[in-house]
């Protein structure tokens, strides 16, 4: 009888050819491709509820035109103001004016004129051409709203503009990882290798790395799950968290009887249809912000074989020397058809040894025989 798990894992690994293939979830540079629809519409009035998150993470061409749009748009506004009260108090070209009639803002004759003043009230540039008279209570109070206003623009804006140049995703454009996976015999064991490399001479802080590997299945109840996440676990020498991530590392998951790649060959693997996906969790040392890189892999991506060239070496001064140059180049190596061929071998070599340590205890070289001729009389008591 064949248990759910490894029924599961047969049809995790089922030939591509058996169902459609699909694109990517997550691209090299860590995208997530993936679209929402037929979402309500009360929805939609969330993201102007979180205005701060929804400006930070729009576009930069709409977060130029809002900057220029709310500019513009102020200004205009409170132009309109600034012609009405002009108007009303009579200082228009073409309103009848009695002798001794005071205005409330000095040459503003028109629309254009009473725009050029809201300009030059919330930019506080002051030409000295246009100003209030203080005839009109109504102008003072316009002047310390404007003036409020344009603070307050002038705020969100720049904050908005700062926020987008110090995202933490900026941070991540500096953390890489090679184009292939590898797998290889590494330190005995059968494992898939991964390399990534921090550009930056900062560290990331408490970094930590984990993969997700992605496929559709199929359960025994006949169900199918798209997209189905299986977790990978990655490690280096020193262990999976808080990395010393001052160079490029290698990351590897060994392949064994728990991995979701124990089903595996050399031959098998470019017929697959699965998404590899891997994360780097850390903090920026140099702004304390959290960041995350992640990329992906398809089985094409995949070179069962092979091993990376090293890249790090001393110099005559006594420093580190990285060659990015073979940051993502690889060597064929030899390495086991399958997961199941190396523990077999494994298995038969170390019966082999200890069939043959115990044969060499009993058949102990230092011991001779004897032959004894004359008879031996036996008395019973």
């Amino acid at each position: 009888m064949v248990s759910l798990s490894s029924s599961r894992m047969f049809q995790l690994f089922q030939p591509a050819g058996q169902r459609s293939r699909r694109t990517r979830l997550v691209t090299k540079d860590g995208h997530c491709n993936i679209e929402f629809g037929n979402v309500e519409h009360g929805n939609h009035f969330a993201y102007l509820l979180d205005l701060w998150t929804t400006f930070v993470e729009i576009r930069w061409r709409f977060v130029l035109l809002l900057f220029v749009a709310s500019f513009t748009g102020s200004w205009f506004a409170f132009s309109l103001l600034w012609y009405w009260i002009a108007q009303t108090n009579g200082d228009l070209s073409g309103q009848n004016r009695t002798d001794g009639h005071v205005r409330c803002i000095d040459n503003v004759h028109g629309l254009t004129t009473a725009f050029l003043y809201s300009l030059e009230t919330q930019t506080t540039i002051g030409y000295g051409g246009r100003a209030p008279t203080g005839h009109c209570a109504g102008t003072v109070a316009l002047v310390v709203v404007q003036s409020l206003v344009g603070v307050f623009i002038n705020c969100f804006m720049c904050g908005v503009i700062l926020a987008k140049i110090s995202l933490p995703k900026k941070r991540a454009k500096t953390v890489t990882f090679s184009a292939t996976a590898a797998v290889c015999l590494t330190k005995g064991r059968l494992c898939l290798l991964i390399r990534v490399a921090n550009l930056r001479k900062t560290l990331l802080i408490g970094s930590q790395i984990y993969g997700k590997l992605l496929r559709t299945t199929g359960t025994a109840d006949g169900e199918t799950i798209i997209l189905d996440q299986v977790d990978v676990d990655f490690a280096v020498d020193a262990g999976k968290d808080n990395l010393f991530f001052v160079c490029p590392l290698t990351l590897y998951h060994v392949i064994n009887k728990s991995s979701p790649f124990y089903e595996l060959s050399a031959d098998t693997l470019p017929h697959q249809d699965f998404e590899l996906v891997v994360f780097l969790d850390g903090t920026a040392e140099s702004t304390s912000s959290s960041c995350q890189v992640r990329t992906s892999y398809v089985p094409q991506e995949i070179q069962w074989g092979f091993s990376f060239l090293p890249i790090v070496s001393h110099t005559k001064t006594g420093k580190y020397h990285v060659d990015f140059s073979n940051f993502s180049k690889s060597v064929q190596v030899p390495t086991p058809h399958c997961a199941r061929c190396f523990e077999t071998d494994s298995d038969q070599k170390n019966h082999n040894n200890h069939s043959g340590r115990q044969k060499k205890g009993i058949d102990n070289p230092g011991f001779h025989v004897i032959d004894i001729h004359d008879s031996v009389d036996i008395t019973k008591m």
